[in-house]
Parts: structure tokens; C-alpha cells; sequence
């Protein structure tokens, strides 16, 4: 599925021949990622295409005379379509070429050289532990650090990942963003324009079915049952009575893997009502459209993916026999599926819309989604 890349705006530049040249400001998720040249970018493209060939997708002309405005603003959509394009192929996003130029325009942008430092991650109980780590380690490394720190069994790392969140007055928290696995989360955290960031380990999986691959490692345990806790006292979950004193008769009984099965889903509030997003449920010929009003509509969009991810796999494990590829952020798995029962597709419309569209069929009905 495509990645929520986006260039909002460019700004020119002189150079140092007397010329000028266009600096496009590349946002993911919401948040700035970087500022890089047309002439960086093409340099990627043509050092992508000697690895994989064909298979990337079309990358905007060279022009040899001065552009309209017209022509820049065309530009600069094919760019972002390109972006978007480029990170829907698994392999692709874990090749050496693709990361290492990602994780140099993000140091580049906000001229951060690698060198050690000591993150502070923060837990889901409020605790943090420190973690020495580069700056220009991707949020992929960090984790395995924080995994091994913890003593997560490696084998359980896709079920986590790293959030950026906010810390905000009388102990409240908001999770911002999802870290991708080519972020920099040391660079994230101090280009953030967010005041009192952290970076925070949380589960990174919708589907509560999935909860019990974790129960045979104490620590994902403790980890998913520390965030049930914190979902209900943030009231990001909104348990009934019957479940409230059913949880709390296992927490006097410390049975935390029984709290960590509790269904506990149920309505979520949004506040800051700036953003938009809006998905399509239909199921039997039947569409009703949500629309949710939120700073954290790319994090919600996010969260669909995944939701759409987590039944695919689902599914592919029912039906062993036929095959369909299921990539998650940069890692390719391969299950068998009837092909003829799903199919995942995305696509996004060029800006003059002003709306991005993602549509999915998995065998539960359709979503589409705008952003």
C-alpha cells in the first residue's frame, strides 16, 4: 500500500553559478521528512533503476528551458506520485539505495551529523529506558535495540513498532505518528514542530485475535497488557462495566494474560478537529460513508491499513492454497489466498483534487479511503 508522501510546497534558491533552483519540502504522514532537489532525486531514480529496471515507476521529464508555473506545479505533482509510487514495492523499500539516500536528505535537511546518542523510549506504563543508538539509525535498528534492551523475542518485532507521541499537561499523551521503518526517529524527534515529543513503543497490530502468537513471550505480555491499561485510563478504550470488573478482578489476580485478551474496543473521541479523513465501508452492494475530523488523520489512516493488513493475513492463513503476496512496511510475507476473493490495490489523485484515495477489497467488504 502507498505511503502518505506529499509535497505541499517548493521554494527556489540561488545557486552558486548565479542560477536558481527549486527545493521541494517532502512531508510523510503529515510531518516534514525532507527538502531535496529535483537533480537529488533523479540521481535516485537512475540508481533505483539499475537495481530493478523496469519496474519503477515513471519518473517526471528533465526540462532544458526555464518552467512555467503551470509546468512546476505539474512537476511537483509527479514527484509526489512518484514518492508515493516508488514505496508500494516491498523489496524495494529494503534495498541498501533505497534507505541510504532516505536517511541522508533527512540528515542533510536539518543538518544533524551521525554520531552516538542516548534515546529515551518510552514504555507504555509511562516508564522510559535509555538506548544508545546513531543518529542516522532507522527506527527499523532502534527497534531491535529497544527489543533486545527489553528482551523481546526477535521473532515478535513486526508486532511492535515505534510512535512519535506528545506529552501534553496532567499526564495526558497523544501518539502523533507511526515511525516507518527508513525514519530516523533521533532526526524525527528534533524536526518535529510538536513541543514535548517522545519516541514510545506500542503494539502495532489491530486484529485482537493476533494476541495470542504473543502469549508464549513474558515480555510482549507485559507490553500488551501494559497498553490495555493505558488505552482504558487515556480512554482511548471504552470498556463496558461487565468488562471494567472483569479486568480489574484479573489485575487483583495479576493474570495478565488474560488482561491482555480482553476485548476492550469501543468508541475513541478526536479532538483538534483540523484534518479530515474519510472511508467507504461497503459490504453486499451497501456503502455507508465515516467521516472523522482529527489532527491524527494520517495516524487513523494508518491504522485502516493495517486493520486491511491484519485480515489479509488473517484470511491467507485460512486459505492455504493459493498464493498472494502481503507486504508491510518494507517487509514482503507470502501467503496463499484465493485470489478471486480479495485484491489490494491504492491509489491517490493528483492534487488539483485535493483528495487521496485509497481502496481496498479484502473478503470482509470494501473500504476506500480519502485523506
Amino acid at each position: 500500500m502507498k505511503m502518505h508522501f506529499c509535497i505541499p510546497v517548493s521554494q527556489q534558491r540561488p545557486d552558486g553559478l548565479g542560477g536558481r533552483y527549486v527545493l521541494y519540502s517532502v512531508y510523510l504522514d503529515g510531518f516534514l521528512f525532507c527538502r531535496v532537489r529535483y537533480s537529488q532525486l533523479h540521481r535516485w531514480n537512475e540508481q533505483l533503476r539499475r537495481v530493478f529496471g523496469n519496474s519503477l515507476p515513471p519518473f517526471p521529464p528533465k526540462h532544458y528551458l526555464a518552467m512555467t508555473t503551470s509546468m512546476a506545479d505539474e512537476r511537483r505533482d509527479q514527484l509526489e506520485q512518484y514518492l508515493q509510487n516508488v514505496t508500494v514495492d516491498p523489496n524495494m523499500l529494503r534495498s541498501d539505495v533505497f534507505v541510504d539516500f532516505l536517511k541522508l536528505v533527512q540528515l542533510d535537511t536539518f543538518s544533524i551529523t551521525t554520531k552516538k546518542v542516548s534515546l529515551d523510549i518510552f514504555l507504555p506504563d509511562g516508564r522510559s529506558i535509555k538506548v544508545e543508538a546513531l543518529t542516522s539509525d532507522t527506527a527499523e535498528r532502534v527497534l531491535e535495540v529497544v527489543s533486545h534492551k527489553v528482551g523481546l523475542c526477535r521473532e515478535l518485532l513486526g508486532f511492535f513498532g515505534l510512535f512519535l507521541i506528545q506529552f501534553c499537561k496532567e499526564g495526558k499523551l497523544s501518539v502523533m505518528k507511526k515511525l516507518v521503518d527508513f525514519e530516523l526517529p533521533y532526526v524525527s524527534l528534533r524536526s518535529s514542530e510538536v513541543e514535548n515529543c517522545g519516541i514510545g513503543l506500542r503494539k502495532w497490530y489491530l486484529d485482537p485475535s493476533l494476541d495470542s502468537r504473543l502469549m508464549d513471550c513474558r515480555v510482549a505480555v507485559d507490553l500488551i497488557y501494559m497498553q490495555a491499561i493505558q488505552d482504558i485510563e487515556k480512554e482511548w478504550a471504552k470498556p463496558t462495566e461487565e468488562q471494567k470488573q472483569k479486568l480489574e478482578a484479573l489485575r487483583k489476580e495479576d493474570n495478565q494474560t488474560k488482561g491482555s485478551l480482553l476485548d476492550m474496543d469501543g468508541p475513541q473521541q478526536t479532538l483538534n478537529q483540523n484534518l479530515e479523513l474519510r472511508f467507504q465501508y461497503g459490504k453486499d452492494s451497501h456503502w455507508q460513508w465515516f467521516v472523522i475530523y482529527t489532527q491524527q488523520a494520517f495516524l487513523l489512516s494508518s491504522c485502516l491499513k493495517k486493520m486491511i493488513s491484519d485480515k489479509m493475513v488473517k484470511l491467507a492463513a485460512e486459505n492455504p492454497e493459493m498464493q498472494i503476496e502481503v507486504p508491510e512496511q518494507g517487509k514482503s510475507r507470502k501467503y496463499h489466498v484465493q485470489q478471486s476473493q480479495q485484491k489490494a490495490c491504492s491509489s491517490f489523485l493528483p492534487r488539483k483534487s485535493k483528495i487521496k484515495i485509497v481502496e481496498v477489497d479484502c473478503g470482509f467488504g470494501t473500504i476506500k479511503e480519502d485523506l
